[in-house]
């Protein structure tokens, strides 16, 4: 008899987690590290949800859609969060996304009225510098310094296709110069944003590409006011993350929810301390102490979604030319 209804028990506990409903969602490696906002947004989501959050890392954002692009239509993904507008025409092009109905008041440089993709950070690529060195005010004054840079590959990482994208936005034709003139400051290309960042903190080069934003961590998590970034007088290349529902989900309701959640204080809050960048949508509390000393760019820079792929594939042969030389 008591064995009876241990069995009973067992078989009711299997059944409610059986029950629970699980959303996955495919993000960045970074977003779902201890420190990132993963852990905090899974909690909050969760509260709410009724169901069972599922974080699944596959590298940076470029390896991110490549991912989705190759599982096609057989992917596990419910939402996809990570790309950006570099990627968006080439993630809609897939026809594996679906259109959502999120509005939000957005605190974006730009409208926002894109059907597919609802946008949950954002800010400006810069290069990463110690305080007590002076750092260069273009690209030109780079290339021609003995600076050594660290920056990611273009291919699998959404600050890689940044800059690319930045380049060729500030300098149009003469990109392929200005490529030639950098080659011999890049000490190594990282696959994604974390190695960049880890080996420029070991001290393996003089500067990173990373964001306006990443003094804030320095600042505020660790009291430290020796990191800045070199401003940049033709402008800095704006990234804007976004998140989108996979058309064929099984948990379409889960997934339209969890879009909703993304602008909401409870996802807004956690995103300037745990992924140090601007929040889509400026939460009640504002932003925290440390975020108003971050240098703002003369010129914002950005390709329109539209154009990033064209602009993608132009600039992306530019540079392996160059650094093949």
């Amino acid at each position: 008899m008591k064995y009876l209804t241990l069995a009973a028990g067992v078989f009711c506990a299997t059944a409610a987690i059986a029950e629970t409903p699980e959303l996955t969602v495919y993000t960045y490696d970074s977003f779902v590290s201890d420190w990132g906002p993963g852990p905090a947004v899974k909690a909050a989501f969760e509260e709410t949800c009724g169901c069972t959050l599922k974080f699944v890392g596959a590298g940076d954002g470029a390896a991110l859609l490549a991912r989705v692009k190759l599982e096609g239509a057989r992917t596990k993904a419910d939402v996809v969060l990570g790309l950006d507008t570099g990627l968006m025409a080439a993630a809609e092009e897939t026809g594996l996304f679906a259109e959502h109905s999120v509005t939000a008041d957005y605190d974006l440089p730009i409208n926002w009225t894109d059907p597919v993709f609802v946008p949950f950070d954002w800010g400006y690529f810069a290069f990463v510098h110690n305080a007590d060195q002076k750092g260069p005010s273009n690209f030109k004054e780079l290339a021609d310094s003995d600076l050594k840079i660290i920056i990611q590959d273009p291919r699998s990482s959404t600050p890689g296709l940044g800059l690319l994208l930045w380049v060729k936005a500030a300098y149009g034709d003469q990109a392929p110069a200005i490529w030639e003139g950098l080659s011999d400051n890049i000490v190594t290309v990282t696959k994604g944003w974390s190695e960049a960042y880890g080996l420029f903190l070991e001290g393996e080069a003089d500067m990173v590409l990373s964001y306006t934003t990443s003094p804030a961590y320095h600042l505020i998590a660790e009291e430290d006011a020796t990191k800045t970034t070199a401003a940049f007088d033709e402008g800095h290349y704006m990234q804007i993350e976004v998140a989108g529902k996979i058309a064929g989900t099984e948990q379409p309701e889960l997934a339209d929810a969890f879009l909703e959640f993304i602008v909401t204080d409870a996802f807004q809050s956690i995103i300037p301390t745990t992924n140090w960048m601007y929040p889509a949508v400026i939460p009640a509390e504002g932003l925290p102490k440390g975020f108003e000393t971050l240098s703002q760019p003369v010129k914002a820079l950005l390709v329109p979604a539209n154009k990033a792929g064209e602009t993608r594939d132009k600039a992306l042969a530019e540079w392996l030319d160059a650094l093949s030389q």
